[in-house]
C-alpha cells in the first residue's frame, strides 16, 4: 500500500499510433498508458484509458514497437570499422589481422567506442544491448567498469559480459599472447563484477554474464570454471559457437569434438547459455540445443559480411531454441543498427526458407525473441506490467512515400532511425536526437581515437 503522502505516479497515454507491433498479438490500437516506468495498460483500437491520464503523446504519425534488443555485440570494434586490410577477409584472417590493433585499446578509446556503439543502437530504436568484451590488455583491466558508466550515462539497459581469452598463439590458439589472461585473474574479476554491478529482477539496468570468447581462444578449463561460477552466482553464459567451418575444424583438431559436443563437455549445454551465431549445426545438434533450452543470437549482417554461413533460424525455433538478433561487432557489420538488422534477418531467412517468412516474425526476433535469449521476461513486448521500453518510428521520409502497411514498411522500406525512444518510462531519444549528446564532438573524438589505434 502506498504511503498516504506519496503521490501516485503520473500516467502518460501514447495515443492512437499509426500502427503498433506488440510482439504478442494483443490489441494496442488505441495506444498504451505508461506509469511509473512500466506499461500500465494497453488501449484497444477506438478505446480510452481506464482512468484519466496526466499527459498525452499524440502518436498518429508513429509506428509503435517494443524497444529493440541487441543480443550480441563488441562495442570496442566501432574503432575498426571498414578497415582496408580486412575489408575482404573471412573470419580467421580477419581476426589475425585485427588482434594486434585491438591489443592497443586504452580506457579512453574504449569509452569513446562504447558511447558511439550505444548511441547508434539507441537511435535505431534499441533499448537493451548485450556486449561481449573479451580484450583486457595491460591498462584495460577495468574495461567492464568503463562500459557500465557509459550505459548509465545514456540511460539504456545492458547485459555486459565479462569475456576472456586464455588460449594464445603459444598454445595453439588464435589471439596474441598479449591479449590473454590467467584463469584465476578472469574468475576473480568475474566474481567482482557480478557482486558489484549485477541487478536481478524486473527493471534491471545492468546485468553481468560470463563469456569466454570462443573455442579457438580459450581453454576447456576456463569454460568449465566459468560455468560453475555462473551456476553458483546465478548469471548467464555467453560465447561464440559454430560461426564458421574453420571453427568446426579447429574443434575437431584441438578437442576431437564437434561444437555441440564440446559445449556439453564443458557443462554449457543448458538454458543459462546463449550462443553468438550458431550457424553450423546438424539436425541432431539442433534438437539437442532445443531440448536444453540453449539460445542463439542470430547475426545476419556479420554472417554475410564474413561469408560465415546462414543460421537455420526457423529450424532452431521449431526445436525449442530461443532466437534473438545481434548486430555483432562493428568491425564485421559495420553498423550498430537494430532496425536494419531486423531487415537483414528477414531477407536472409527468406533466402533460406522462402518469401512467406513474415515481417512480424523478424520484428519478433528483435524484441520478444531477444528478450528470451537474455533470460528476461520484463522487456521485449507491449503488455501490462512490462517495462516501458518503446521505439517509435515516423514514416514521413522519402523512402516511405507510397507505402501502405506501416509495420511492413519499417523493414521493407529500410527504416534506419527512430523518432522517439523510451527506456523505463523516460524519453531517451526525442525528435531523432539524444538530448544532451554532442554527436559532432563525439564523432570527432572517436574518429581521432580510431586513427590513432590503427596507426599504432
Amino acid at each position: 500500500m502506498a504511503h498516504p503522502h506519496t503521490p501516485s505516479p503520473s500516467r502518460l497515454w501514447i495515443k492512437n499510433p499509426l500502427a503498433v507491433f506488440t510482439a504478442n498479438g494483443l490489441d494496442a490500437g488505441g495506444g498504451i498508458v505508461v506509469s511509473g516506468g512500466i506499461i500500465a495498460e494497453l488501449v484497444p483500437a477506438g478505446g480510452q484509458p481506464s482512468a484519466p491520464c496526466d499527459e498525452t503523446f499524440e502518436a498518429g504519425s508513429h509506428v509503435l514497437l517494443p524497444g529493440l534488443i541487441n543480443t550480441h555485440h563488441h562495442f570496442y570494434q566501432t574503432l575498426t570499422r571498414a578497415w582496408g586490410p580486412v575489408a575482404n577477409a573471412p573470419l580467421f584472417p580477419w581476426l589475425q589481422n585485427l588482434y594486434p590493433v585491438w591489443a592497443r585499446l586504452t580506457p579512453d578509446s574504449l569509452e569513446l567506442a562504447v558511447k558511439v556503439a550505444l548511441a547508434e543502437l539507441l537511435l535505431s530504436g534499441c533499448t537493451t544491448a548485450a556486449d561481449h568484451h573479451y580484450l583486457f590488455p595491460a591498462g584495460l583491466e577495468d574495461a567492464i567498469d568503463v562500459e557500465v558508466g557509459v550505459v548509465r550515462e545514456l540511460g539504456m539497459r545492458a547485459t555486459l559480459t565479462r569475456g576472456s581469452m586464455t588460449l594464445g598463439t603459444d598454445d595453439g590458439g588464435l589471439p596474441p599472447q598479449s591479449t590473454v589472461q590467467r584463469p584465476e585473474v578472469i574468475l576473480a574479476d568475474s566474481e567482482r563484477l557480478i557482486s558489484q554491478y549485477h541487478e536481478r529482477g524486473d527493471g534491471a539496468v545492468i546485468q553481468i554474464a560470463l563469456a569466454p570468447c570462443s573455442p579457438f581462444s580459450v581453454t576447456k578449463e576456463i569454460m568449465t570454471e566459468s560455468a560453475l561460477l555462473a551456476e553458483r552466482m546465478d548469471v548467464r553464459l555467453h560465447t561464440h559457437l559454430a560461426e564458421t567451418i574453420d571453427e568446426e575444424d579447429f574443434c575437431h583438431s584441438m578437442f576431437g569434438l564437434r561444437t555441440v559436443d564440446y559445449l556439453e563437455s564443458v557443462g554449457w549445454l543448458g538454458n543459462r547459455t546463449w550462443l553468438g551465431h550458431g550457424i553450423h549445426f546438424n539436425d541432431d545438434e539442433i534438437a539437442r540445443l532445443g531440448a536444453a533450452g540453449t539460445a542463439v543470437a542470430h547475426c545476419p549482417t556479420s554472417n554475410m559480411r564474413l561469408a560465415s554461413g546462414t543460421a537455420r533460424v526457423l529450424e532452431l525455433e521449431a526445436a525449442g531454441v530461443p532466437v534473438g538478433l545481434g548486430v555483432d561487432g562493428s568491425a564485421s557489420n559495420d553498423a550498430s543498427n537494430m532496425i536494419l538488422e531486423a531487415r537483414q534477418a528477414l531477407y536472409l531467412q527468406r533466402l533460406r526458407y522462402g518469401a512467406s517468412v513474415p515481417v512480424e516474425r523478424a520484428l519478433g526476433w528483435a524484441t520478444r525473441g531477444s528478450a528470451a535469449v537474455l533470460g528476461r521476461s520484463d522487456i521485449g513486448q507491449l503488455a501490462p506490467g512490462m517495462q516501458a521500453d518503446l521505439a517509435l518510428f515516423r514514416l514521413d521520409e522519402l523512402r516511405f512515400s507510397g507505402s501502405h502497411d506501416p509495420v511492413a514498411a519499417l523493414l521493407l522500406c529500410g527504416a534506419d532511425s527512430a523518432d522517439r525512444v523510451m527506456v523505463g518510462g523516460k524519453w531517451r531519444v526525442v525528435d531523432g536526437q539524444i538530448p544532451g549528446l554532442d554527436v559532432a564532438g563525439l564523432v570527432a573524438e572517436h574518429s581521432a581515437a580510431a586513427r590513432k589505434l590503427v596507426a599504432g
